[in-house]
């Protein structure tokens, strides 16, 4: 395949006014300006009008939420918490396929090549959840990594979330290790990829936390989990702990170039400077950020210091209909908000959402650039409508604006989306799965005594 007569933005490397990609297989053979060879037997597209990026990678996201936003629509994350814990409670395997096929379909229609997904709410006897959403993931055909989390401190030990929603530590690590062995690739292509994830310092004991990170290292996956989100976790950490968060996971073993943290909003000048020094990532939810009011993470600070920032939409119960491509503009203007118009560039945005992201996952020599040897796992945006073609730089026109259309989203070469459309599965009825997740958790949330908790956070 070559991708022809495109601007060519490849993040690590000089932009291409016009230009060709040429791919053999799942990777791309040549990136090069001017015009493409004629070569036989290859399939041509015109990217006459198009800016070429690499495809878009989301580190942080909860795909079962698809079935449940809306709700809770003026909390704070624990208040928030709270309210849905019981909701999502009641949610089983047909719940999980749904959410997640909508989940995933949405992503891909914004760009987005590879998601990580964090789960970590697994009711006794509601079926195999994380095999229904790694399922919905080969049908949308995102590389997918899901990260298989776990909570073990309900309320009669402290911790936030009711007990019915908890699991047991042995259970835990038993499931965790089971589908490490079952599920994860870790070849150059591959599709799949497993990481370990306890939820949170307010969710997960102490031993959860590091026999979960010894569990990761002695089967060579990366760990991920929440941190430093809102203040009320930060004193929640003091209360219990005795420490801020991140000195809290530093006295775990939880800091290292194997692990990246979900938010890292409430940062002091500290905790910055170790996560640069120990190569720990982060992921970057500007819209559910600010959706519960939790605040800015300094993210043109960490990466002035070193440190990895990728992009993450988070669940979309916290951050509803958010497409990851519009997550590079509300990070750039947040940043801009509280640090002025130079703390992060349209270029910038990119990479957080593209090479930082590839980082966090621990696939940057795979994906995130457009080189040479790496998969063709490619996003072409259509710059030239009648009124984005007015912007003079496709990349700001990209990052600044509203989201621009998508001529095609390549996956290892393979079309996933062609002009605006899925090609994978059919789009509406993807779409649809959501709608019947959604209806199935309300009902089986109501059958299951929590009537009063689903009106009340509808608002009724």
């Amino acid at each position: 395949m070559i991708i022809e007569n495109v601007y060519v933005t490849p993040v690590r490397g000089p932009e291409i006014e016009s230009g060709y990609l040429r791919i053999e297989g799942d990777r791309i053979a040549e990136v090069a300006a001017g015009p493409a060879p004629d070569l036989p037997g290859v399939t041509r597209i015109d990217g006459t009008g198009c800016l070429a990026t690499p495809g878009l990678v989301n580190t942080h996201h909860h795909l079962y939420q698809w079935a449940s936003q809306g709700l809770a629509q003026d909390a704070t994350l624990f208040e928030w918490l709270v309210a849905l814990y019981q909701v999502w409670a009641a949610m089983d395997a047909e719940v999980v396929e749904g959410a997640a096929t909508a989940g995933l379909s949405w992503l891909a229609l914004s760009g987005c090549t590879t998601s990580s997904d964090h789960h970590y709410i697994f009711p006794k006897g509601r079926g195999d959840l994380l095999a229904a959403e790694i399922e919905a993931a080969r049908a949308v055909g995102l590389r997918f990594h899901p990260a298989r989390g776990s909570m073990d401190l309900g309320e009669s030990k402290g911790g936030l979330p009711p007990d019915v929603v908890v699991e047991e530590l042995d259970d835990i690590l038993s499931a965790t290790a089971e589908a490490v062995d079952a599920y994860h690739d870790p070849s150059f292509s591959s599709m799949l990829r497993v990481a370990v994830a306890p939820c949170s310092p307010f969710s997960a004991s102490a031993e959860l936390m590091t026999e979960s990170a010894v569990l990761a290292r002695q089967k060579g996956v990366r760990l991920h989990t929440h941190l430093a989100e809102t203040l009320d976790e930060e004193e929640h950490c003091q209360e219990r702990f005795g420490l801020r968060p991140l000195d809290y996971m530093l006295k775990l073993g939880w800091l290292g170039p194997d692990v990246w943290f979900a938010h890292t909003v409430h940062l002091s000048d500290a905790d910055i400077g170790k996560l640069a020094a120990t190569g720990t990532g982060t992921a970057h939810c500007p819209s559910s950020n600010g959706r519960l009011g939790a605040g800015i993470a300094p993210v043109s600070e960490l990466l002035r210091r070193g440190a990895n920032v990728g992009i993450g939409v988070d669940g979309n119960a916290s951050s509803e209909l958010t497409p990851l491509a519009g997550e590079m503009r509300q990070a750039l203007l947040f940043q801009r908000a509280r640090y002025g118009p130079e703390a992060l560039t349209a270029r910038q945005a990119l990479e957080l959402a593209t090479l930082g992201g590839a980082r966090n996952l621990g696939r940057q020599d795979e994906l995130g650039s457009l080189e040479p040897g790496k998969l063709a796992d490619i996003a072409l945006w259509r710059v030239d409508g009648p009124y984005t073609a007015a912007v003079a730089d496709p990349v700001c026109a990209l990052v600044f604006g509203p989201v621009p259309p998508l001529a095609r989203v390549l996956v290892g070469g393979r079309t996933v989306v062609e002009d605006g459309e899925l090609r994978t599965l059919a789009q509406d009825e993807a779409g649809r799965a959501g709608v019947r997740a959604h209806r199935r958790l309300t009902k089986l949330a109501q059958e299951r005594g929590f009537t009063a908790a689903v009106r009340i956070h509808q608002g009724h």
